[in-house]
C-alpha cells in the first residue's frame, strides 16, 4: 500500500516538474521576445542619432571609406573646432536661450493661469472654450498659416495702430509675432500645455483650496503659492516641452522671418552654405560631416536639461495623463 502511494506521489511531482519547467521556459521565451522588441526599437531611434555623433567625429577620409560604419578610422575633433567658430556658439546660444527662455516663463504664466481657469472655475462657455482648445491641439499650424502671416504682416489690432501710428505696423523680420501669440495662449504647443496643466490641477484635491480660503488667503496667494507649488511635476513637464518645442521651431522662425542669430534651429539651415563659402569645402561628403557637427552642438544643450529634468519630467507626464 505504502509502496503504491509512493508512485502516485512521484507521478504528481514529475508532472509538477514538468509544469514548473514548462512555465520558466516560457517566461524565458517572453523575456528574450521583449528584449528584442526593445532592442530592435531602439536601434531604429537611435541609429540616426549614433550616425550623426560618429560623423561628428569622422576624419575627412572616413566620408569614402565604405568599410566605416561605427568607429572612425582616423577619428578626429577638427569639425567641432571649425564649426563652433563658424555658428558663433557661444554669442548665437546664449542669445537663442535667453529667447527661448522668455517664452517659456511667459507660457508657463499664461498656460498654468488658463488650465487652472478651467480645472476649478465656471463660466459660461466652459465647454465651448475648452472643446475650442482640443481643436486647437489637433489643428497644425501649417493650415492657419497664410492668416498668421497677413495678421502680422500688416498689425492692425482693432484699427489702434492705424489711429496711433497712421498705418498698419510690419512684425515680420522681428521676434515680437511669436511673443504676442505666447501672450494670448496661441503659442508653440500652448494648447497642449493648457490641456497638460487642467488635467494636473483636476487631479489635486480642493480640500487644499479650501483650507487656504479659510485661513484668509485670496484668489492670487493660493494660486501662486499653494496650487503652483503642488504642481511642480506639470510645470516641469511644461517646462521640458516647451523648452525643446521653442529651441527646435522653424516653422514660425521661418514665418516671421526671424533672425539667424536668435533662432538656432535654423542655422543648420545656413552653415553648409558657410562652410562651402568661407572654407572653401566643396565636397558634399565633408560638408555633412561637418553639419552633422553643428546638429550635435545644437541638440546638446537641450540633452543637458532632459537628463537633468528626466525625474521629473516622466513623473509630470504620468500624472498629468498624457498618453501617446
Amino acid at each position: 500500500m505504502q509502496k503504491n502511494i509512493d508512485m502516485v506521489k512521484m507521478v504528481f511531482s514529475d508532472r509538477h516538474n514538468t509544469k514548473t519547467v514548462g512555465s520558466d521556459l516560457k517566461k524565458l521565451l517572453l523575456t528574450i521576445a521583449r528584449i528584442t522588441i526593445l532592442v530592435g526599437v531602439c536601434y531604429i531611434i537611435l541609429a540616426p542619432i549614433i550616425g550623426i555623433i560618429v560623423n561628428s567625429v569622422s576624419g575627412n577620409t572616413d566620408a569614402y571609406d565604405p568599410m566605416v560604419y561605427v568607429i572612425p578610422k582616423n577619428p578626429t575633433w577638427e569639425k567641432y573646432t571649425l564649426v563652433f567658430e563658424r555658428m558663433d556658439y557661444l554669442g548665437t546660444m546664449g542669445r537663442n536661450m535667453i529667447y527661448v527662455f522668455a517664452l517659456m516663463i511667459i507660457q508657463l504664466v499664461i498656460c498654468s493661469m488658463v488650465g487652472y481657469g478651467f480645472a476649478r472655475f465656471n463660466f459660461p462657455f466652459k465647454r465651448l472654450l475648452f472643446a475650442c482648445l482640443v481643436i486647437m491641439i489637433v489643428i497644425p499650424s501649417h493650415t492657419i498659416m497664410l492668416p498668421i502671416y497677413m495678421t502680422f504682416r500688416n498689425f492692425d489690432p482693432l484699427g489702434m495702430m492705424s489711429l496711433f501710428h497712421g498705418e498698419s505696423v510690419n512684425l515680420m523680420g522681428t521676434v515680437w509675432p511669436v511673443f504676442i501669440m505666447t501672450i494670448f495662449g496661441t503659442g508653440v504647443r500652448s494648447g497642449l500645455y493648457i490641456y497638460i496643466f487642467t488635467q494636473f490641477f483636476r487631479g489635486l484635491p480642493k480640500e487644499i483650496e479650501e483650507a487656504a480660503f479659510v485661513d484668509g488667503a485670496g484668489v492670487w496667494y493660493t494660486y501662486f503659492r499653494i496650487m503652483l507649488v503642488n504642481a511642480m511635476p506639470a510645470v516641469v513637464t511644461v517646462t521640458v516641452f516647451s523648452m525643446v518645442w521653442q529651441f527646435n521651431d522653424t516653422f514660425f522662425a521661418k514665418l516671421f522671418l526671424i533672425s539667424d542669430e536668435i533662432a538656432v534651429s535654423k542655422q543648420g539651415l545656413s552653415l553648409q552654405a558657410t562652410i562651402a563659402n568661407v572654407d572653401r569645402i566643396m565636397e558634399p561628403a565633408i560638408q555633412k560631416l561637418y553639419l552633422d557637427a553643428g546638429i550635435v552642438l545644437v541638440l546638446l544643450p537641450i540633452v543637458i536639461i532632459y537628463i537633468v529634468l528626466q525625474k521629473y519630467f516622466i513623473e509630470g507626464v504620468e500624472r498629468s495623463g498624457i498618453v501617446g
